[in-house]
């Protein structure tokens, strides 16, 4: 499948932002059938849009046929800005989306995010609800529940976890889900970073993307 990323700088609330965007293969898609956001971890342990979750899953909705963006948070790579608790960084991927939806006013809405970004994700979907304008879907990986006030997410979420996650323990994931009954899927023997394990997320997220929840 041949990925063709364009870097651009757009202006975000506190400076220039450093993104990237992934198109899909244009010998299977004519032109994209989504638009997909992806957010990565956390700006200060070492986050950025070049993570290798971050990555997979670009890639990920690429291969679904979504024109997917990523961004450095502030204070990351070329964006400017310093670290502001998850509070800022939603207010840039507002920004961020509301510059996609010039170039992409009417296609699904996909939101991902990986560990803190998450966080973010889940904040901006909770601002689109407000707005009447919500994400078709999240697909979340490493959810930061219980480092940070994780909002309530949609029913039909996309929740990847490890199982042998020990900066944000699978028990406090549960702990969160439990409430909104939402599934969790485990992947055995998966660390925080899914090292060795980074397919079965993409796969996952492939196959489940497309169906309906049984009402």
């Amino acid at each position: 499948m041949n990925i063709h990323t364009q870097q651009f700088m757009i202006a975000g609330a506190v400076g220039p932002l450093e993104c990237a965007l992934d198109l899909p293969d244009a010998e299977q898609f004519a032109q994209p059938i989504g638009l997909a956001l992806v957010a990565h971890p956390h700006p200060l342990y070492g986050g950025t849009m070049d993570n290798k979750v971050a990555q997979t899953l670009a890639r990920t909705f690429t291969a679904l046929g979504y024109a997917t963006v990523r961004m450095n948070f502030r204070g990351v790579g070329k964006s400017e800005g310093v670290y502001d608790t998850g509070a800022g960084e939603t207010d840039d991927m507002e920004i961020l989306l509301a510059h996609m939806r010039q170039q992409y006013p009417d296609l699904p809405l996909a939101l991902s995010g990986f560990s803190f970004g998450t966080f973010v994700q889940a904040q901006l979907q909770q601002r689109l609800i407000a707005q009447g304008t919500p994400a078709e879907r999240l697909a979340l990986v490493g959810t930061a529940a219980g480092k940070w006030p994780m909002p309530q997410v949609p029913a039909d979420s996309i929740l990847i976890h490890g199982e042998l996650d020990d900066t944000i323990p699978l028990q406090q994931v549960f702990d969160w889900a439990r409430p909104q009954d939402i599934p969790v899927i485990v992947i055995p023997g998966a660390d925080h970073f899914f090292h060795r394990r980074l397919p079965h997320i993409k796969n996952l997220i492939v196959s489940m993307w497309g169906k309906t929840p049984v009402q």
